[in-house]
């Protein structure tokens, strides 16, 4: 048999997740999904066109992405999967098979929820990372298509990011914001760019020397926070630049700002803001904690058969 779409794949891993209310490491998650449905051993060897992963795995873990945005399971730590209250009661209460719709409701009918929401505050990610995907055409092209599944590997992708660097250890999070600024340009060498963060920092946590002779700086604030970053916080990095005799600074959260924070930014020089959205959209772009792999789509060069057309 061949590998079943990823909508078959729902309720076994929820089913599975709700005998295991604690947890489960997702690796654990894919082989008993496997085993539901079957999967022989050769089955579980077909890989993705591009080689980099066993499609039962990818399409285990698009199923779970389904249900994490229908609110059913969530993602606690990186790897590890779980069924929420609303997820146990909602199998509880369906002992036999879910109905086609039901399973079909979740695989598409929560496609527009967004994973992770920043707190409360305006959004400082570009549109196209952020905006809900239109309701798919029976006439789209399948360039229009292709587009589509680009534009929604690359939201999932961000919400992974921001899942997992909520997980990494605050220094080792400074250092891959300073990995970001580094691939972004800024800096002649990873070495011009310091992490500095730690008690007395004042505030600062990175130093970007953009020349060699470190005559011009901009300095870093990389916090992993869960709340909204406000006006004071903000302001209080301003002084901390001040403080410094610095004209640049760059404020980097994996949460959000409150607008208060970000007319404030606007209302003075040199200080940047970005917030968790823009960042997974820039380590997305310049492949820091990202992989990209190239798809080969054939295209008939009608310049090359103009001369021999009759």
């Amino acid at each position: 048999m061949s590998v079943p779409t990823y909508d078959r794949f729902i309720e076994p891993i929820l089913r599975y997740l709700a005998q295991r209310p604690e947890g489960v490491p997702a690796r654990e998650v894919h082989e008993a999904a496997a085993d539901a449905l079957g999967l022989t051993d050769l089955d579980r060897l077909e890989r993705l066109p591009s080689g980099v992963q066993p499609i039962y795995k990818n399409r285990a873990g698009w199923a779970h992405d389904r249900l994490k945005r229908a609110g059913l399971s969530s993602s606690p730590r990186r790897g590890l999967w779980q069924a929420t209250p609303q997820g146990l009661v909602f199998i509880s209460e369906r002992p036999g098979p879910l109905s086609v719709s039901e399973v079909e409701r979740i695989a598409t009918g929560f496609i527009d929820v967004r994973l992770r929401p920043a707190p409360n505050g305006a959004s400082l990610a570009s549109p196209e990372l952020t905006d809900s995907p239109g309701p798919p055409s029976a006439v789209a092209s399948p360039d229009d298509r292709l587009g589509e599944a680009i534009a929604e590997l690359r939201r999932a992708a961000a919400a992974e990011l921001l899942e997992t660097l909520s997980g990494v250890a605050p220094a080792f999070f400074e250092a891959i914001v300073l990995d970001l600024l580094h691939r972004m340009g800024y800096g002649a060498s990873r070495a011009q760019l310091q992490r500095v963060g730690g008690p007395g920092d004042a505030g600062i946590d990175g130093v970007i020397s953009l020349d060699k002779l470190g005559l011009e700086k901009v300095y870093v604030q990389a916090k992993r926070w869960q709340s909204t970053v406000g006006r004071p916080e903000v302001q209080a990095f301003f002084g901390a630049l001040a403080g410094q005799r610095a004209s640049k600074g760059v404020f980097i959260t994996t949460s959000g700002f409150t607008a208060q924070a970000v007319e404030f930014a606007r209302s003075v020089e040199g200080v940047v803001l970005v917030d968790g959205p823009r960042l997974a959209e820039l380590m997305i772009d310049h492949e820091v904690g990202v992989t990209s792999r190239t798809v080969r789509i054939p295209k008939v060069d009608s310049d090359y058969f103009d001369e021999g057309t009759a």
